[in-house]
């Protein structure tokens, strides 16, 4: 699989306060990738410099071929990307078509490729209904699709995403999502993501976690799950004094809340013995398979290994 984004090393310094700490790590061509981190753990910083808007204190970058730095290849990889950023771009005085055909014109488009380019926009984000409304009257979520259609208006290989959806109401989320995997599928383009969602992280082909400027886990979803999360397996008893005392019998761990009671489970095929063994004692019972938000819950608070 070719690679899209190469990093190697990479630091930046503002003074004696070392932002990020000679981080690497690749982003293969067509895949979703997710960058996570807390406030302040360098994701901003590292997404600055890799969209050529900070200049980096040392290490390697490369993007679409092009090296971070060099001569003119600045150029080209902004050519390249396409940038969602938390806060708007856009003019609010200006309608949604006439944002987004003005940044089109920004990157030397002719008459006929902006002309295209914004039909391929436009279908892909359902413009119709807001493009002749002025960008400041929209809703959240419909400036959100002007936002993510102006990124995307030169057609670029790379996309990065700055938290697209904090903000959004559950069914504009699901739709900006539809629409990301949709381009993913058809064009082969490449997402990097930061968001505080765990559950659009867990959506991603590959993770690389940051915590105080270095990486302190990478891998797929289903490795960081298996490596820092847990399954649980919630218990009501019949009676409860009956119930905590097998609980205390077969020495497992369990809290309680309201008369139910979580224990872990080292998978949700090792619950089945433990069923087998309490069936007569139990009301009902459920079992939760691990998530994202264990996993980074974990690493934030006990730290990991990349």
């Amino acid at each position: 699989m070719k690679t899209a984004i190469q990093v190697e090393g990479l630091s930046k310094r503002y003074g004696q306060h070392e932002a990020v700490k000679g981080i690497s790590f690749t982003v293969e061509q067509g895949t979703l990738f997710a960058f996570l981190g807390a406030n302040g753990a360098g994701k901003s910083t590292t997404i600055e410099i890799l969209c050529t808007l900070l200049k980096k204190t040392s290490g390697t970058v490369s993007i679409n071929g092009y090296t971070l730095d060099a001569s003119r290849d600045n150029a080209e990889i902004r050519k390249s990307i396409g940038v969602v950023f938390q806060e708007s771009l856009l003019d609010e005085r200006l309608t949604v078509r006439e944002n987004i055909w003005h940044r089109g014109k920004m990157y030397g488009l002719s008459k006929k490729e902006l002309m295209d380019n914004y039909q391929f926009v436009s279908s892909y984000l359902h413009l119709g209904d807001i493009e002749d409304k002025k960008y400041g009257k929209c809703s959240g979520g419909q400036k959100r699709r002007a936002d993510i259609a102006r990124a995307l208006i030169h057609r670029p290989q790379i996309l990065f995403l700055d938290e697209p959806t904090t903000g959004l109401d559950p069914q504009t989320r699901q739709f900006v999502w539809k629409t990301i995997k949709q381009l993913q599928a058809e064009t082969n383009m490449t997402v990097f993501l930061t968001t505080h969602y765990m559950e659009e992280a867990a959506m991603a082909h590959q993770i690389v976690i940051l915590r105080q400027g270095e990486i302190v886990a990478k891998g797929t979803p289903d490795m960081l799950k298996t490596a820092y999360a847990y399954d649980q397996m919630e218990l009501v008893f019949h009676n409860a004094q009956e119930g905590e005392q097998w609980l205390m019998e077969q020495n497992i761990s369990y809290t309680e809340k309201q008369g139910i009671y979580t224990i872990r489970v080292e998978s949700t095929l090792a619950a089945l013995s433990i069923l087998k063994q309490v069936e007569p004692l139990i009301a009902s019972f459920e079992v939760m398979k691990g998530t994202m938000d264990d996993v980074f819950i974990h690493i934030m608070e006990q730290g990991g290994a990349a």
